[in-house]
């Protein structure tokens, strides 16, 4: 079997569908070395990428970086399905919610979550606008539809019209680099990011999805009604709506209290989730949820929503707190802080957890539905 994987999320800075579709393909290659499989984009992937892919030293690897031409404007509709008729592939994977217009190869896809759809008003409009007209099409179209979670299973469909036999779940799990690290060993990437003393940690993109209104409400309510000063730190990129989360940050008046790190290398985060006080992640939405499982994996006690696909990802094994409730959540940090015994059984549990989840479990589930849609699917 020959597969060709969208690339492209591999052509920019990594988030969660770049570490999907990084650690997918090469969990892939490993556990199925009678196959082929090639990442393909019509960009040059990042050096890190590329790099992480070749020292993996797997022959049946590929990166295809076609040559750059007029017809790149037009990458899902014209130059990928010519490409992909001349080719000798037979199967496309597109691991970031579409697919070739047109092809006479089947295509698969991961959709990891209907946020623009269900949560229309935390995205910007011409993104919902496109995935409103885009994504019943390419449910129609693909083969088979991978996600990661039960819950994004159901919506998909219930919202997209699609058979249950049609959707496979595959959760995704944290990746190696994610594993406690000691307190001294995690004091240079402190020191240098500006971090002191017990903090609380958020990583993820800064957006409306996210809950960091409803966050920053509870630290302040932290901060006004005990003794507890933690910094709070906030590692990620800057998302939409930015400039009003900060306009937020101001009036509570905690420019000087909140670390705003940026988008940090993998060995940084490890060094935050293994010494925070608390992982905080008060997420309104998510499609499977990677940051708590990459915290558990790290030791850290993680506070989050109490909302089905994170109840799927964490199990028992996290303080679940209601969707935009800053009391409650403020009284969970306050708990977790105070409480060592508690601590340290939630750090317990969360690595537990985190044992459940593996990229070759994820690479078998995905071969096993890549096999469904060569029988022509379900």
């Amino acid at each position: 079997m020959r597969v060709a994987i969208d690339g492209m999320p591999l052509a920019s800075p990594l988030t969660g569908i770049g570490h999907y579709t990084l650690e997918l393909a090469k969990g892939l290659a490993a556990v199925s070395s009678t196959d082929d499989f090639a990442l393909v984009s019509p960009a040059p992937f990042l050096p890190n990428a590329a790099l992480e892919v070749k020292h993996n030293s797997l022959a049946n690897l590929s990166q295809v970086n076609l040559k750059s031409n007029r017809l790149n404007r037009y990458w899902w509709g014209l130059r990928l399905p010519l490409y992909l008729t001349g080719s000798s592939f037979d199967l496309f994977h597109g691991t970031n919610y579409d697919i070739p217009r047109w092809s006479n190869v089947p295509s698969i896809v991961t959709i990891h979550d209907l946020s623009l759809l269900l949560h229309h008003h935390t995205h910007e409009a011409r993104l919902v606008q496109r995935a409103r007209r885009r994504l019943p099409a390419v449910a129609r179209s693909a083969r088979m539809i991978i996600t990661g979670s039960d819950s994004v299973k159901r919506e998909i469909v219930e919202h997209l019209k699609v058979r249950s036999e049609r959707v496979a779940v595959t959760p995704y799990a944290q990746r190696s680099v994610f594993k406690p690290i000691s307190l001294p060993e995690s004091m240079d990437t402190r020191k240098r990011l500006g971090i002191e003393g017990d903090f609380i940690l958020f990583v993820g993109t800064i957006e409306p999805r996210k809950g960091l209104l409803t966050l920053v409400d509870a630290y302040a309510d932290l901060l006004r009604n005990s003794d507890l000063t933690p910094q709070l730190v906030i590692a990620g990129g800057k998302g939409w709506l930015m400039s009003d989360f900060m306009s937020s940050v101001s009036a509570r008046g905690l420019e000087d209290r909140i670390r705003f790190t940026g988008y940090l290398a993998d060995q940084d985060l490890a060094a935050l989730y293994s010494s925070c006080a608390a992982f905080v992640y008060p997420s309104i939405y998510e499609g499977f949820g990677l940051p708590p499982l990459e915290a558990m994996a790290c030791g850290a006690a993680v506070i989050t929503t109490d909302i089905p696909v994170l109840r799927e990802t964490v199990g028992t094994a996290a303080c679940l707190v209601a969707p935009a409730g800053s009391d409650q959540l403020a009284r969970a940090i306050a708990n977790v802080m105070q409480d060592k015994s508690y601590r340290e059984r939630l750090s317990r549990a969360g690595l537990e957890q985190s044992t459940r989840f593996s990229w070759e479990r994820t690479a078998r589930l995905t071969l096993d539905v890549y096999n469904e849609a060569l029988r022509g699917g379900a």
